[in-house]
């Protein structure tokens, strides 16, 4: 009887996520086509294919999106297949982590698992309706990634590879769906379980990233190593999705024996007993934001400086395998006055500056989860202004932002020392990744902005950061046009060394983040809080 009720629950599941579920499966599907549809007729020749199939060797290229395969034939399957199935698959991770915490973790903390088991309904019933509902969207995103796929009719993706390449994705968003899942029975909180599966995702990609470029021992102990091995549109390899099926049901199984073992609300790790008395630093929002954000803090302050170091620790090898490969050399001719790595550094930055944007969006993002849990009405309820609250948590974003990217900047810069004969200067990445920072202030600007007059829609900011990503990574390979480049922040600002610093073009997007936060701040003030 522990499951009594389950399918009467799936239907509340999808009821509370019908617009967030499709909204995450049309997007991840539309970018997967779109791309793959613009590889066919993107490159002129066969000559040029494979020259794009050389620089897939360097060990950067190796280490963001894992072992080279079908080179000797890189046409559009493989390409994609090898280009694209990483990245859409983190992307995929992150749609389950987010959904099945706040099925799991977030409604026992927000009463809503209480309500339901008043009623008779099975002990593991609730999170047996959430794991079914994932098995049901991770394998509808899996078909429909491999009919729209298949559907282009481009020859070299073939039916078989497009639909391993869907159930490839699917299968490894079930799998963090299962750990999600299992740490949602650890934790007693939606924010550790949370943390708890980025974890694992970040490590995860380390581990492939290293083991890709060392030692595939590594590579195994990763389920993201195994997955990039299914090979789509060359071999066809099905065992590393049988093997991530069979993990994510093994872990599932452990999940459910801890939820049966375990008091409802409560975390099988053991809760930190609190002091009796508060100290100074809590007397205000300022230390009580700070405390309530400061796991999450210290764990992207490690990761973007790991994430730095994993980016500098190629440096070393990018001149010398441009340098020979005449191919590449041919299709890549260095900018004038700048070397091949110094435009790798361009690149790199962009990227890294976007993922610094996200523990600052998140500490604009905690403000609204503390609304929803009405806590923020006692803290009101004193001596403390609403612009003395949103200016809390907006000024921590802000300061949040420069001290992630200046640790990603240090990693970065560590590591190319290391491995580098004549290593580019700490004031030329650090100049490189300054000129970001407006960009990211403008990111937490429309975050303060939403959740000033429009709370309700607060998080369609992480579509727009994903958009943003989009558009600036892979804007060159989709043929995406320049105006909706220029629709994100990123898009407006120079990439140095390569480019001269604009700066009438940073200044503007400066003050275009001081305007919406203002706004922000005058919306927080007039609207309802919720309480």
């Amino acid at each position: 009887m522990m499951f009594h009720q389950i399918g009467t629950l799936m239907p509340f599941i999808l009821r509370r996520d019908r617009v967030r579920l499709p909204l995450w499966m049309i997007v991840l599907t539309l970018v997967t086509v779109l791309t793959a549809s613009s590889f066919s007729g993107l490159y002129a020749s066969d000559e040029e294919r494979q020259g794009v199939a050389e620089t897939m060797q360097n060990p950067a290229m190796v280490a963001m999106v894992g072992p080279s395969y079908g080179l000797d034939h890189y046409t559009e399957g493989p390409m994609l297949a090898h280009q694209m199935l990483l990245f859409t698959v983190i992307a995929a991770a992150i749609m389950n982590i987010l959904i099945v915490t706040r099925h799991t973790r977030g409604d026992e903390e927000e009463g809503r698992t209480e309500l339901l088991r008043s009623r008779p309904v099975g002990r593991l019933a609730g999170t047996g309706a959430v794991v079914a509902v994932l098995f049901a969207a991770n394998g509808l995103l899996a078909g429909l990634m491999g009919a729209g796929l298949w559907a282009l009719q481009i020859e070299s993706i073939d039916a078989a590879g497009s639909f391993l390449y869907g159930t490839a994705i699917g299968a490894t968003g079930f799998f963090f769906a299962a750990v999600t899942v299992f740490f949602a029975q650890l934790s007693e909180s939606a924010r550790g379980a949370t943390g708890f599966s980025f974890a694992v995702l970040g490590v995860a990609y380390l581990l492939r990233a290293v083991g890709d470029l060392s030692n595939e021992t590594l590579s195994m102990l990763s389920p993201l190593g195994w997955i990039v091995r299914t090979e789509a549109y060359v071999t066809n390899l099905w065992w590393p999705v049988v093997l991530t099926i069979g993990a994510a049901l093994c872990i599932i199984v452990i999940a459910f024996s801890l939820h049966a073992i375990r008091d409802e609300g409560a975390g099988l790790f053991p809760s930190k007993r609190g002091r009796h008395e508060a100290s100074f630093f809590l007397s205000g929002p300022l230390g009580l934001a700070v405390r309530l954000q400061r796991t999450a803090l210290i764990a992207w302050a490690v990761g973007l400086f790991v994430l730095g170091v994993s980016y500098g620790s190629v440096f070393g090898d990018l001149e010398s395998f441009f340098s020979s490969n005449e191919t590449v050399a041919a299709l890549l001719p260095p900018t004038e006055g700048y070397t091949l790595t110094e435009q790798f550094l361009a690149m790199v930055m962009s990227v890294i500056a976007m993922v610094c944007a996200i523990p600052a969006i998140m500490m604009i993002a905690k403000l609204k989860a503390e609304e929803n849990k009405s806590r923020n009405e006692h803290l009101l309820a004193q001596a403390v202004s609403r612009t003395k609250m949103i200016g809390t948590y907006v000024g921590l974003a802000l300061v949040t932002s420069v001290i992630m990217l200046s640790l990603a900047v240090s990693g970065l810069w560590s590591a190319a020392l290391t491995v580098m004969d004549e290593a580019i200067s700490f004031s030329t990445m650090a100049k490189a990744a300054a000129v970001y920072v407006p960009a990211i202030w403008l990111m937490v600007a429309v975050a303060a902005l939403l959740v000033g007059w429009r709370p309700q829609l607060s998080s369609f900011i992480w579509l727009y950061l994903g958009y943003s990503f989009l558009v600036v990574y892979v804007g060159d390979i989709l043929q995406i046009p320049e105006w909706m480049e220029k629709l994100s922040p990123f898009g407006h600002i120079p990439q140095l060394p390569v480019e001269d610093l604009n700066v009438a073009a940073v200044a503007l997007v400066t003050v275009v983040a001081v305007a919406l936060i203002v706004a922000g701040v005058i919306g927080y003030n007039k609207r309802d809080v919720a309480g």
